[in-house]
C-alpha cells in the first residue's frame, strides 16, 4: 500500500532520483540536480510540513512529489506535481492537494483569489493534459539559451562612465536587489521581496558564488547589473546568467548587450563549456532579440501555465 508524509531534507536524493525517472522519460536525460532539490527543501519561503507532499510505494521507492511554495506576500503561488513514469494514476489526487494548498496560503496571505502557475516541459504532454483538466491554461514561455565557449573570449570595453562592482561587497548586492525589483517590476510573475528573503534564498543555493554579481554604476549611480552563478555546472558545465536587469531609464544605452558579453568572457575565462540563461518570450522589453543577437539558441522551451483560484 502507497504511503503519504511529508518532505524532509535528507529526502533530497530520493526526491531528485524520482525527478530524474520524471525528466529522463520525457526529455532523454535529467534536468535537476542534487543540489536543486536540496535548494528547493532549504528555501526559507517553503514549509516542509505543510507546502510538500511525498507518496511511496509500499517499498518505500518514490512515486510521486508535489508542491506549492507563495511567492513571499503576494498573491502568486508555485505548484508541482511530478509523478514516476507508469504511477500515471497517482497525478490526479495530488493536483488537487497541491492547489487547495495554493488556496490556503493565498488566504493567509490577506487574498480573496490566488494565482496558481506551474513550469511545464513543451515536451511533456501528460503534464499538460493535466493542467488543463485542473482548469490552467498557458500565459507564457521561456526559453533556455546557450551559447558556447570555444576558448577565452576578450572582455568587453567597459562603456564611458561605468564602473563594475562585484557581489562581496554588501553594497552592491543591495543594488543588486534593488536593480532587480525595480526592473522587473512589470515582468510575468513579479513579486516583490525585501533583501533579507532575496539574499537568505541565494544563500540556501550551493550554486550561489557572489563573485559572480557584477553591478553597473553609470556616473556613480546603480544601473544594471548581472547575476550568474554555478547553477548548470555541475551537469552541463556551463555557467548560469540567472538575472539581467537594467533600470528603465538607463535602457538603450547598450547595457544590457555589455554586461551579458561581460558574463560570457568570465564563463570563457571560468573555462566553462558555454553560458546558459532563461528568458520569457514575452518579456515586456526585446530580450529574446538581444540575446539571440548575441549567438544565444534556444534548447529547451518551458511553458508557464496558470490559472486563477
Amino acid at each position: 500500500m502507497d504511503s503519504i508524509r511529508r518532505p524532509r531534507p535528507e529526502d533530497a536524493p530520493a526526491i531528485h532520483e524520482l525527478l530524474a525517472a520524471a525528466d529522463t522519460a520525457v526529455l532523454g536525460h535529467a534536468d535537476w540536480t542534487l543540489d536543486d532539490v536540496k535548494a528547493d527543501l532549504a528555501d526559507p519561503g517553503f514549509d516542509l510540513d505543510r507546502d510538500g507532499v511525498l507518496r511511496a510505494d509500499s517499498d518505500g521507492r518514490l512515486i510521486a512529489w508535489a508542491w506549492a511554495c507563495a511567492k513571499g506576500r503576494s498573491d502568486i503561488v508555485e505548484v508541482d506535481v511530478t509523478v514516476r513514469p507508469g504511477r500515471e494514476d497517482v497525478a490526479g489526487p495530488l493536483w488537487g492537494t497541491v492547489l487547495d494548498r495554493a488556496r490556503e496560503l493565498g488566504r493567509e496571505r490577506g487574498h480573496d483569489a490566488v494565482t496558481v502557475d506551474v513550469g511545464i516541459h513543451r515536451a511533456d504532454e501528460g503534464k499538460r493534459a493535466l493542467a488543463e483538466r485542473h482548469g490552467l491554461a498557458p500565459a507564457t514561455s521561456f526559453h533556455r539559451l546557450r551559447i558556447d565557449h570555444d576558448g577565452p573570449l576578450a572582455p568587453p570595453a567597459t562603456p564611458p562612465g561605468v564602473t563594475l562592482h562585484t557581489g562581496e561587497s554588501e553594497q552592491a548586492r543591495r543594488e543588486a536587489h534593488m536593480l532587480h525589483q525595480a526592473a522587473f517590476s512589470q515582468h510575468f510573475g513579479f513579486a516583490k521581496v525585501d533583501y533579507d528573503t532575496w539574499y537568505a534564498r541565494r544563500e540556501a543555493h550551493r550554486a550561489t558564488d557572489w563573485s559572480q554579481l557584477t553591478v553597473a554604476r553609470l556616473d556613480g549611480r546603480p544601473a544594471a547589473t548581472v547575476i550568474g552563478n554555478d547553477q548548470f555546472l555541475p551537469d552541463e558545465g556551463c555557467g548560469y546568467v540567472a538575472l539581467l536587469a537594467v533600470l528603465p531609464e538607463f535602457r538603450g544605452r547598450g547595457l544590457g548587450r555589455f554586461l551579458l558579453r561581460h558574463a560570457f568572457a568570465a564563463d570563457a575565462a571560468r573555462g566553462r563549456k558555454g553560458t546558459i540563461l532563461h528568458v520569457d518570450s514575452n518579456n515586456t522589453t526585446p530580450a529574446l532579440d538581444l540575446y539571440l543577437s548575441a549567438g544565444m539558441r534556444t534548447v529547451m522551451v518551458i511553458d508557464v501555465w496558470r490559472a486563477r483560484l
